[in-house]
């Protein structure tokens, strides 16, 4: 029982270094790649702690995957930087058994904080002659609500 008490309390962490980050994107366009790396070790704590690190060669997978498209994304500049970093790390997070619920969630918030941009509020930035709009929280508010679902719940230890 401690143990899924634990696994709570880092998603809570997680959740709240997301925040962090998705406020840091909006506010600068920068995700630092010292707020990656805690995610990453968040991730690695739940895993162990959660008993879920058995299919952890999945989430890796799946989050190399996403790199390499994101990376293309990239070199086509239609993503930043950070975009790529904080997109591998949520796949990384949720591994394949959350991926489809994930992606739907990115799709809706970023159609939100799109729509949002071409209101006119001030959630993005013009660059080159067209919208710079953050991603981070888009993919920060997508999985805190995967967290909030039960995706990543612990598993009972001898099962």
């Amino acid at each position: 029982m401690p143990y899924r008490i634990i696994s709570d309390i880092i998603l809570v962490i997680a959740s709240g270094t997301l925040c962090h980050v998705s406020l840091l994107d909006l506010r600068e366009n920068k995700i630092t790649n010292w707020s990656i790396l805690l995610l990453i070790g968040l991730f690695l704590a739940h895993e162990f702690i959660s008993g879920r690190w058995i299919n952890i060669y999945l989430n890796l997978g799946l989050a190399s995957v996403v790199f390499v498209f994101s990376i293309y994304f990239y070199s086509r500049d239609l993503m930043g930087g950070g975009d790529v970093k904080i997109l591998t790390v949520a796949f990384l997070w949720v591994g394949i058994d959350c991926a489809l619920p994930l992606a739907v969630l990115i799709m809706l918030f970023a159609t939100i904080h799109t729509g949002i941009a071409k209101l006119g509020w001030k959630v993005s930035r013009p660059f080159e002659g067209r919208l710079r709009i953050a991603f981070a929280p888009s993919v920060g508010a997508a999985l805190v609500c995967t967290f909030i679902m039960g995706c990543l719940r612990a598993l009972p230890f001898g099962s």
